[in-house]
């Protein structure tokens, strides 16, 4: 059997590209324009050169005072592990920690392992955003820090082209609105992830831009 098919040989006009298919084609090739250094092995481009902010480090607490918030520390011995999650002990108690996609293999810690876990503590788990060992190493867990990998703000962030984050001053526009023990959790592509005791002494996440805008997530 012969399937035949016919082409229209009329000519007609081709349509012009809309002014929003033309805008995303240039943030396309801006985007790996400048993207492109990073495949090629350019030296020195961390996140962490040009985030101006780092995590705030928090006094960990016995296991038994662990109570819902979005910044809070245990130290222990690693007692058992069940991939990417482990339990913590202390002559207080127990917790599960909870290490996300990084402990998923179960080696990234070490049965009788003594570490300090700092994270969000919620119905029960601990999840880590920073892992410290007894040598002083540390490892970032999450959350992600900056704009999601492949955008243009991620791009820019990576060759020095990023906003410049000043946290002092952000964490000091949220002490003047009125919250008290400011932590510094992480970031997003233009605003700080903070957690704080607001002035009933309820500790509260908030999102804070870096143009100074603060609004309140969630209440713990």
């Amino acid at each position: 059997m012969t399937t035949e098919k016919t082409i229209d040989g009329t000519a007609t006009e081709m349509s012009r590209p809309t002014s929003a298919a033309l805008r995303r084609s240039r943030r396309g090739w801006i985007v790996g324009a400048i993207a492109a250094p990073l495949a090629f092995g350019a030296v020195g481009l961390s996140l962490a050169q040009n985030s101006g902010m780092t995590l705030t480090p928090v006094a960990p607490t016995s296991i038994a005072q662990l109570t819902p918030s979005a910044a809070i520390a245990a130290k222990g011995e690693v007692a058992e592990i069940f991939g990417n999650k482990f339990i913590v002990q202390d002559g207080s108690g127990r917790a599960l920690v909870e290490t996300g996609k990084r402990g998923e293999d179960g080696g990234l810690v070490s049965k009788g392992e003594a570490v300090t876990v700092q994270g969000r503590f919620e119905n029960g788990f601990l999840h880590a955003i920073l892992l410290t060992r007894a040598d002083g190493k540390t490892v970032v867990l999450g959350p992600a820090r900056g704009p999601k990998p492949g955008g243009i703000d991620w791009a820019k962030d990576r060759v020095g082209l990023g906003p410049t984050i000043d946290a002092p001053a952000l964490t000091a526009k949220v002490e003047a609105a009125g919250y008290s023990d400011v932590r510094v959790i992480g970031r997003g592509p233009r605003h700080l992830e903070v957690a704080a005791k607001g002035q009933d002494g309820r500790e509260r996440q908030l999102h804070v831009g870096f143009d100074g805008d603060i609004r309140e997530k969630r209440t713990f």
